[in-house]
């Protein structure tokens, strides 16, 4: 069994995490696995995990009434999936579904929850980590509603 602090630690999204908070939250990891057409998870469901991508892609959809699903942003090793285990009410707002076979490790979203709680500078450096994906993906999202609503749209 390989040993999750380390691989935790060696993910771009993780690079410098103290030894402390690596052991910390390295208690909240699994590995895992999907095969393609599968989802991490689904809009609306409750966001109970974070994923480290470690090999593979994972498409980030969303739906459009009179659109159908529409992918605004592909993942693929050293990403992370799934943001929306920081914000109340703890729903996905989109889906995650897998493109090609993905390796992962799953972080339990209540027990980084708990452990963030428990340490606010644990918490403070996740945040810190995680305002640059946020802004990422709302970028992504902006872009793709003005390819869908745009004047050609």
């Amino acid at each position: 069994m390989e040993d999750l602090q380390r691989i935790i630690r060696a993910h771009p999204f993780f690079a410098g995490l103290s030894d402390a908070f690596s052991e910390l939250i390295g208690g909240c990891a699994r590995n895992v696995v999907f095969a393609e057409g599968d989802h991490l998870f689904r809009q609306g469901e409750e966001a109970d995990a974070l994923y480290l991508l470690r090999s593979g892609q994972v498409a980030l959809e969303i739906t459009a009434p009179g659109r159908g699903t529409m992918t605004f942003l592909t993942l693929g090793p050293g990403d992370v999936v799934g943001v929306s285990w920081l914000v109340p009410p703890y729903r996905w707002s989109y889906d995650a579904r897998v493109v090609e076979p993905t390796r992962a490790i799953a972080m339990d979203a209540h027990c980084l929850r708990r452990k963030c709680e428990d340490d606010p500078a644990l918490g403070y450096e996740l945040m810190k980590r995680f305002v640059p994906v946020l802004s990422q993906r709302l970028q992504a999202a902006r872009l793709q509603m003005l390819d869908v609503y745009g004047p050609d749209g």
